[in-house]
């Protein structure tokens, strides 16, 4: 392992970057931002005149005035403490593509190893940073210095990064309740719980601190302020605020922290990294990684992250007059009571674990509105995901909500945009004209991979409920009305 200097060096250096706009299941250099960032007024020195140029007494006054005023002119954003802003503004001009010519997977899979092994560091002397990185690989490998990876060096470089994600457990997961793609080190902090604006991660004494926060509605420069000064513990060392992302780094308490946040359309969402000074060793490998794999409205999602809930909240449907309901599976495992909200309390009576289906049942007569299920195999194409979202992202509310997606294979179900899915486990799938498809089952992660990730959102076809429904002597309603109101709020309440 490489001296904590250096580690830390490039943790802070990943700091001081804009955060990424790439689409990338794994781990992300970051791209610079698109918003020319503000810097303090220099004063120039002039070039020499010519002796014959004679100004006019007016001008050559309104002249001086002007450097005048330039020279004292206070900065207008804030100063970036970090070895990074010494290095100056980087070049407009175009740079070689290292890995021109590579498949984008495999191609995001090289960057994501390059992190791991400490050797991408930045831009060096002019040089595009993904060519500065190869040549810092191979530099420390005692290999001819070219700027392209042989096969050979490709191969081991791969495998050094396998190893670094199979030591730290890491994995790259979407955020159910802030709908940002997050990188992790699951073997640091195995211990997943709901916080106040997003999910915490840490490890089992909290020694190591992961926590995604989601805000609405708030202004990024107060927000950015505010960061800086709660809890009343913290002590900023760097701190950087663009057009639309900031970043914070310092000490609290006796922990060091990191906190990130990127606005988009009024959202802004981020993380904080919370660790003891001790561990600072073990954690600096995985910083700048977690920096980098950390993407706040990415265009294609990862499988959902699956926190620790004592109140868990999903969506469920209706499917028989008798009160039969069926819902996603994982989200009634170990729930010492079931509740259909609006209509009592419901008893788990079958699942189906190859298929993620679970058949619930609530008693009493009452009317009730069951889905119609035909026997249509789903095709390829737009989507709209009915359900309920978790109550703190309405307020409280139990209003529908709908999401728009595509089925792209028959079951793989992409999101058109990153939304929190919170509450959406077991929602129902309809196609244009309001006909069900099918019910979406949230894919949590399992493995650790920095490669690309399956699409995050399952569709169980209705002709597939449909025969777990009959295979359980349920009949299921063929006729029916709107969809919409055979939809539930399910809760689970565990120890």
């Amino acid at each position: 392992m490489r001296p904590v200097a250096l580690l830390g060096l490039l943790a802070f250096a990943v700091l001081a970057a804009p955060a990424p706009a790439q689409d990338s299941p794994g781990i992300i250099p970051a791209a610079p931002s698109d918003a020319p960032e503000k810097k303090p007024a220099v004063k120039h020195t002039a070039p020499a005149e010519k002796p014959a140029a004679i100004k006019p007494a007016a001008a050559a006054k309104k002249e001086e005035q002007k450097k005048a005023s330039a020279a004292v002119e206070p900065p207008k954003s804030e100063t970036v403490k970090s070895e990074l802003a010494k290095s100056g503004p980087a070049k407009s001009e175009p740079t070689t593509d290292a890995l021109a010519g590579v498949p984008r997977d495999e191609r995001l899979t090289i960057q994501s190893a390059l992190l791991w092994s400490g050797d991408f560091t930045g831009a060096a002397n002019g040089e595009e940073p993904l060519l500065a990185a190869i040549k810092n690989y191979q530099k420390r490998s005692k290999a001819k210095i070219t700027g392209t990876l042989t096969p050979a060096e490709r191969t081991s470089l791969l495998a050094a990064a396998r190893e670094h994600e199979q030591e730290f457990g890491w994995s790259v997961v979407a955020d159910p309740a802030t709908g940002a793609r997050i990188g992790l080190p699951g073997k640091l902090t195995p211990l997943a719980r709901e916080a106040a604006r997003g999910t915490r991660w840490s490890s089992a004494h909290g020694e190591i601190q992961v926590e995604t926060f989601r805000v609405r509605d708030a202004g990024l420069s107060a927000l950015f302020e505010k960061e800086k000064k709660e809890p009343a513990t913290r002590k900023v060392e760097t701190s950087a605020l663009r057009a639309n992302d900031f970043s914070v780094a310092g000490m609290q308490g006796l922990k060091r922290f990191l906190v990130k946040a990127q606005m988009r359309d009024g959202e802004t969402r981020g993380f904080t990294v919370l660790y003891d000074q001790a561990m600072e060793g073990i954690v600096a490998p995985v910083l700048g990684a977690m920096t980098n794999a950390y993407t706040p409205f990415p265009e294609r999602s990862a499988p959902f992250a699956q926190p620790a809930k004592s109140v868990d909240y999903g969506t469920g449907l209706v499917i028989s007059s008798q009160g039969h309901i069926v819902t996603d599976r994982k989200l009634t495992q170990g729930c010492q009571v079931i509740v259909a909200t609006g209509l009592g309390d419901a008893d788990r009576v079958a699942e189906d674990a190859e298929n993620g289906l679970a058949l619930l049942r609530v008693y009493g007569s009452r009317k009730l509105a069951p889905l119609p299920l035909s026997n249509a195999a789903p095709k390829a194409g737009e989507v709209t995901l009915v359900g309920i979202p978790d109550p703190k992202e309405q307020d409280g509310r139990k209003a529908l909500t709908e999401i728009k997606a595509r089925v792209t294979d028959g079951t793989a179900i992409e999101l058109r945009e990153p939304v929190p899915m919170a509450g959406f486990s077991g929602a129902a799938a309809l196609d244009a004209s309001g006909k069900f498809l099918g019910m979406a089952e949230m894919r949590n992660a399992v493995l650790a991979s920095a490669g690309p990730a399956p699409p995050p959102l399952r569709l169980i076809p209705a002709p597939t409920i449909r025969a777990f429904l009959e295979a359980r002597d349920v009949a299921p309603a063929t006729q029916g009305g709107d969809v919409r109101a055979s939809i539930v709020r399910i809760i689970c309440v565990r120890k």
